[in-house]
């Protein structure tokens, strides 16, 4: 069975300049290898044993990118009452406000405010409305906070 990725459309194009971005780098890797390979005896030459690394991890980011967009199901914003996937959620707790963004695991980016839906916090908010509150338990400590707005 595929796995299917939940991602939005901003996230979809995210991934598509990426793969852009590295599959134009191949050329350059190449031409890295064969200059390398030009050098003489591969079992000790460094540099081509970094350029055949780069090539290796480029390439195993091509397949993860392409898989992901073969098998991405795009997700809508949720303008509803509930918080799902998609929804932008301000959340208050002792006078501090914070807003999450809740996604799928590919776009989770917690320093950007993208909650992964399978991340205790975003598990905790999955189908609550404005007004309620919610309880998130992370392995340091349990904090709840008051769902104040979702968008």
């Amino acid at each position: 069975m595929k796995k299917v990725y939940q991602i939005t459309e901003a996230g979809k194009k995210e991934l598509e300049q990426e793969l852009d971005t590295l599959k134009s780098r191949r050329g350059e890797i190449a031409d890295k290898i064969a200059e390398a390979r030009d050098y003489g005896d591969l079992s000790e030459n460094a540099d081509y044993d970094t350029a055949r690394e780069d090539q290796a991890l480029v390439e195993t980011r091509i397949a993860e990118i392409e898989d992901i967009l073969a098998n991405a199901e795009i997700i809508k914003a949720n303008n509803g009452s509930t918080i799902g996937v998609g929804s932008t959620v301000e959340l208050k707790s002792d006078g501090k406000s914070v807003t999450y963004t809740l996604v799928g695991p590919v776009e989770a980016d917690p320093m950007e405010g993208k909650i992964s839906n399978e991340s205790p916090i975003g598990v905790a908010l999955m189908g609550k409305k404005v007004g309620e509150s919610a309880t998130i338990t992370t392995p340091k400590s349990s904090v709840t906070y008051e769902i104040v707005k979702i968008s």
